[in-house]
């Protein structure tokens, strides 16, 4: 009988957020100096942040990004412009810091975490951690991505990973990948998962000519056909037709709700991780804050899938977790908001004109 002791237990310790201080958070919101309502969705992100924590008020001091790596068999299937082994020379600039999202998050004040999970090359630098399952999935349009056994090893790779940053005092996280082919996985988990067929989740990823793209959403059909994955199993599509970056960071989203923190959406990929852990617990959702809108094609539909609505709009395609230091900077000037902006009574003002906006 397969051990899953960590995630059985993990899905089963997350809770309701806790109302009665959201509920305090949306009237001192209402108190503070400003047309009530004014404030649109920083005011929304600061109540969320008293439900998810407890407290009213909320200091974001220390913000990291998980960035999952791992290989995807299907990249020999031509999905992608780039080769495959891409993926190992990407991990090593992103350990170096001068990949895209390093600069952002030093420009947020955050940390990453690059993990090897799953990439096709051995390492040798203490600033990627080893927590490989195996060298890359295998091709999903010839059979399994890889087994039960490894999705739920992944999994919990990502739960244990927050479970130690948790540990280390973080306050703030988000969500990040690299893996060659992972665009390709990620729309066969999200058809698999939605019922929505590969002409509504497949996109260009990096860049693709008219005729690799049409050739991707065959492939992505041929898995979907080949594997059958069972929509109403989070860990039969992972295992079918996933990816070991995406079962790992859909055990990130868990174990964020399991610990209470909050925790970033980037884009397309790290959506499909997170529509899994909602669909093994949809408590998880109230713990999620999507970044961006994607430029992929069905970033939009994976939204509407996840109930969720994106800080921003910037036409970003890049992934690695790019998308999570710009809403680091939101949800900080949210709770700055609440920790810091007067009230009417302090500001020595009468508000009795005013009416909720909202």
């Amino acid at each position: 009988m397969m051990k899953m002791k960590i995630l059985e237990s993990t899905i089963n310790s997350i809770n309701h957020v806790i109302e009665a201080s959201a509920k305090q958070a949306g009237e001192r919101l209402d108190h503070l100096a400003k047309p009530i309502g004014s404030l649109g969705m920083l005011e929304e992100i600061a109540v969320k942040l008293a439900g998810i924590t407890g407290k009213v008020h909320n200091e974001l001091n220390k913000k990291g990004i998980i960035v999952m790596c791992a290989d995807n068999g299907v990249a020999e299937e031509g999905v992608s412009a780039a080769p495959q082994s891409v993926t190992a020379l990407l991990t090593e600039n992103m350990a170096k810091g001068i990949m895209g999202v390093c600069i952002l998050s030093k420009q947020a004040g955050a940390d990453v975490k690059v993990i090897d999970i799953g990439v096709k090359a051995k390492f040798n630098n203490p600033k990627i951690i080893d927590r490989k399952i195996a060298w890359g999935t295998q091709n999903i349009s010839k059979g399994p991505a890889m087994t039960r056994e490894q999705a739920v090893k992944a999994v919990e790779v990502g739960i244990e990973t927050v479970d130690r940053l948790a540990k280390e005092g973080y306050d703030l996280l988000g969500t990040g990948e690299l893996g060659i082919g992972n665009t390709t996985t990620s729309a066969a988990v999200l058809s698999a998962l939605s019922g929505l067929s590969p002409e509504h989740t497949v996109g260009m990823g990096v860049g693709l000519t008219k005729e690799q793209f049409e050739n991707k959403k065959r492939v992505v059909a041929k898995a979907l056909e080949i594997n059958r994955p069972d929509g109403n199993d989070v860990l039969d599509v992972l295992a079918k037709v996933g990816g070991l970056d995406i079962a790992g960071l859909c055990g990130c989203f868990l174990g964020a709700a399991k610990n209470r923190i909050p925790i970033v959406i980037d884009g397309f990929i790290s959506s499909a991780a997170a529509l899994c852990a909602y669909k093994l617990n949809p408590l998880v959702h109230d713990f999620l804050f999507p970044s961006h809108l994607s430029a992929e094609t069905g970033a939009s539909y994976m939204m509407k899938e996840l109930r969720l609505e994106p800080l921003l709009h910037l036409k970003m395609r890049l992934g690695e977790g790019s998308g999570c230091p710009f809403a680091f900077f939101i949800m900080e000037s949210a709770a700055a908001i609440i920790n810091h902006m007067g009230t009417f009574e302090e500001a020595m003002i009468n508000n009795d004109f005013l009416i909720d906006i909202r």
